[in-house]
């Protein structure tokens, strides 16, 4: 048995960034899930835009406040929308294409796992600058950072552009 206090865990933004998140699986000793807490503020998110996991699902359960996700299981396809409140909770199959934030104005705290815990397989859907063949490109976790790439001509973008 493992126990954290999660008070005890340094909060990373995903991508670095602000927002409250703090990785609870491997202080627990999580091998097989993903397991982390966040604090949105309003108007932030759990992830920087639209994005899917090819091999892995997840799961969100609100603790407080109300997370609103726009969902779609294709990269082109038009997103809906469902708000997620305390004590509930929504799942996203592999592969399904998905983006929760706080549109509210009170904080939203919630509990994601994934699983399995390594993906290794993401995708935005962005079309390719270079070959225009591609409607995704894979995340791909390199030395300089983040980056995007083609899976079709393999031109790698930073995300962004």
């Amino acid at each position: 048995m493992q126990h954290v206090d999660i008070d005890d865990v340094e909060p990373r933004g995903p991508g670095g960034g602000d927002v409250d998140r703090r990785g609870l699986a491997e202080p627990l000793g999580a091998t097989n899930l993903a397991l982390n807490r966040y604090v949105l503020e309003p108007g932030e998110s759990f992830a920087g835009g639209m994005h899917a996991h090819l091999d892995q699902e997840e799961v969100f359960y609100v603790l407080s406040g109300t997370a609103t996700f726009e969902h779609t299981p294709e990269p082109t396809g038009e997103p809906e929308t469902t708000e997620v409140s305390a004590g509930e909770a929504v799942r996203f199959a592999p592969g399904e294409y998905q983006v929760g934030r706080n549109e509210g104005d009170e904080p939203v705290v919630a509990l994601a796992l994934g699983a399995p815990k390594e993906t290794t397989e993401g995708r935005v859907p962005q079309s390719c600058p270079e070959c225009g063949d591609s409607d995704v490109l894979a995340v791909v976790i390199g030395d300089e950072g983040l980056l995007l790439e083609c899976p079709d001509c393999g031109a790698t973008v930073e995300p962004g552009r």
